[in-house]
């Protein structure tokens, strides 16, 4: 595959800035930025792309639009990086489209991946349902919309992409309307559903029901609110192209409302008064007045929530949780002798997530916490140059997946976000 031009001098000038801004980041800025382009991104014979997660040959659709996001911001001037991202975006609508409720796929309808007790389809490498499965391909085609102007992404498979999200959603704000279920045997039980590989009950909210995180992990209360979050801002992103694109108002309205719901659903039934920090959004609820209060590195993350556009980072709200979420109050965040930072319970306790400390600064307001933030990811990738899932805080030499391209880009897009701001002149 042809390496778009225009990345490769864009990764060049990061490295060349680096050497002179922050020479202990240097070597990784150029390798990290091209990453998922150089070792994730196949075309083909469709005309479409296929991306892999790195070191697992499937495509997640969460996975695969975080990849390519920070290039969308260079396609307009050049054709090539057009051609791969419409190609993603096409390919994304069709695997949505083949089963909505999978989080991620074959690159051909080969049945490879695992074998659950759920509706298999050989295009489906893993059918664990998650919200944010279904909001990343709206999020990654209207975003490339707006940023180049170029409308001839939203086809007929993207439209009826669009509509299979709204029913699918609309069907689980009633989970007990839902036909869904997944079981696994012989495994951990956050790889599982309970009862019978339905979940545990839930009230009817105005959110939506997700059987699994962002990690793979099963769901302990149904609504997982970050998840919902995003799709508040999904559909308020899904309604403006039905209407502006598609002309279709009737799909715009559901979408509207179908936001709104979910909203109102957050802010009755997701948001908890704390002890210690006041008003906080708890990270799932059973809509019963079971709670769970942690986050996850993982994206979408409460912390992520001004990055994927639900709030502004000043929001006293989000101040409020991202206080106790950035504490060793939350379960997940852990302190070792070279970071600091959030895990996940996806990985070895007390690991760090490169992904949460990058998102920890592309979130932050404050220089010096940036500053710390960057003093972090340079101590703390064992030398290899690149990003990992997650390492020990205090021998970050012992770390898990050695290629997650999606580390890998969205540290660079700190790096060039950085550079665009002019951060260390300024």
């Amino acid at each position: 595959m042809k390496m778009p031009e225009i990345l490769v001098k864009r990764a060049q000038a990061l490295e060349d800035y680096y050497k002179v801004h922050y020479h202990g980041l240097a070597p990784l800025a150029a390798q990290c930025f091209l990453n998922t382009m150089e070792t994730t991104v196949k075309e083909l014979a469709d005309g479409t792309y296929f991306v892999i997660t790195g070191d697992i040959p499937a495509m997640w659709l969460r996975d695969s639009a975080a990849q390519v996001r920070p290039y969308v911001k260079y396609a307009k001037e050049d054709a090539e990086l057009q051609k791969i991202l419409e190609g993603i975006i096409e390919k994304q609508a069709y695997l949505v489209c083949i089963d909505p409720y999978a989080n991620a796929f074959n690159e051909s309808a080969n049945g490879a991946g695992a074998k659950d007790d759920t509706l298999l389809n050989d295009h489906v490498w893993e059918r664990k349902y998650e919200v944010d499965s279904l909001c990343a391909p709206v999020y990654l085609g209207y975003l490339y919309w707006k940023t180049t102007g170029i409308d001839s992404i939203f086809t007929e498979t993207y439209h009826k992409m669009l509509r299979a999200v709204v029913e699918t959603f609309t069907v689980e704000q009633d989970h007990s309307r839902s036909d869904y279920s997944f079981q696994r045997y012989d495994c951990v039980k956050t790889d599982t559903l309970s009862c019978r590989g339905k979940g545990r009950p839930v009230n009817v909210t105005g959110m939506t029901w997700s059987g699994f995180r962002p990690s793979d992990d099963s769901c302990t209360f149904g609504y997982l609110v970050p998840a919902n979050m995003m799709a508040v801002k999904a559909m308020e992103y899904a309604a403006e192209v039905c209407r502006e694109c598609y002309k279709d108002e009737e799909l715009a309205d559901k979408c509207k409302k179908l936001g709104e719901e979910i909203q109102d659903g957050i802010m009755e039934y997701a948001v908890v008064e704390h002890p210690k920090y006041g008003k906080i959004y708890a990270y799932e609820t059973d809509g019963f007045g079971n709670y769970k209060l942690m986050d996850d590195a993982n994206s979408p993350s409460l912390l992520a929530m001004p990055y994927l556009g639900y709030c502004d980072r000043e929001d006293p709200l989000y101040q409020n949780t991202r206080r106790f979420i950035l504490s060793l109050d939350n379960p997940y965040f852990y302190e070792g002798s070279l970071a600091k930072g959030m895990g996940s319970p996806h990985t070895p306790e007390g690991y760090v997530w490169h992904i949460g400390i990058v998102m920890q600064a592309l979130t932050s307001g404050s220089r010096e916490e940036i500053l710390s933030c960057l003093d972090m990811l340079a101590r703390t990738h064992a030398g290899t140059n690149y990003m990992h899932e997650s390492f020990e805080p205090s021998k970050p030499e012992e770390y898990t997946r050695s290629w997650f391209a999606w580390a890998n880009t969205l540290f660079a897009e700190l790096l060039d976000q950085l550079m665009t701001e002019e951060f260390f002149t300024s």
